[in-house]
């Protein structure tokens, strides 16, 4: 399902034409996609970044689309892989109280979060103070571009039935509607959920050392 057969088809269920009802459509998707996308991790919600630390600068630039951290890597010069610990700031404040301490960093802390009123990206905090522009390679959670932007998504080609009732709900919500016709969107949004999540799962299983998933019929 692609961004125009999604907005037909909330119009076609809510029998809503009304102009201002359709300008928000847009609003209502992007509202659905982000409410799916705090409940479930789909692969296609990750990434990996390439980086290089700076010789003596305790702080390390998070991508500008960053949401959550799967792993933060160290490379030397040797090409060897060191995951670093994740810990908090005063953890790391308290083992390196003088940033002139260096060293290949072992830990890093979220030190703080993107600047709204600029765009500045956030940043994380290292322990210790790195003594090379070592590489590094950053797997993290983002959140993909929204249909609406894009025409298409991952979510309207595999999973457009959750993307539908989301956007319903959001729709119905703002029409004040029937609460029965509510609660019947709210359940057929929960069970593609509950079949997207099965995906999620899946995604962080491999069937040859854990066995195929069970599912409960």
């Amino acid at each position: 399902m692609n961004h125009t057969e999604l907005t037909q088809a909330i119009k076609d269920y809510t029998e809503n034409t009304e102009a201002t009802f359709v300008s928000l459509i847009p609003t209502f998707v992007q509202q659905a996609e982000q409410r799916i996308f705090r409940s479930v991790t789909i692969p296609e919600m990750r990434r990996n970044v390439l980086g290089t630390m700076t010789s003596g600068n305790q702080y390390l630039a998070r991508p500008s689309d960053f949401l959550a951290v799967a792993s933060l890597a160290v490379v030397d010069g040797s090409s060897n892989y060191s995951y670093l610990l994740d810990k908090d700031v005063n953890f790391i404040r308290e083992a390196y109280p003088a940033a002139s301490t260096t060293g290949l960093p072992l830990y890093y802390a979220q030190f703080d979060g993107d600047v709204a009123s600029t765009g500045a990206p956030g940043y994380f905090l290292l322990g210790p103070t790195p003594n090379s522009g070592y590489s590094t390679e950053l797997h993290y959670y983002y959140e993909p571009p929204s249909i609406v932007d894009t025409a298409t998504s991952w979510l309207g080609d595999n999973a457009d039935t959750v993307l539908l009732y989301g956007a319903l709900i959001e729709a119905y919500t703002f029409m004040k509607g029937d609460p029965d016709i509510m609660t019947d969107y709210r359940s057929r949004y929960s069970e593609a959920l509950s079949q997207l999540s099965i995906i999620d799962a899946a995604s962080k299983r491999d069937s040859y050392r854990d066995g195929e998933p069970r599912i409960s019929v």
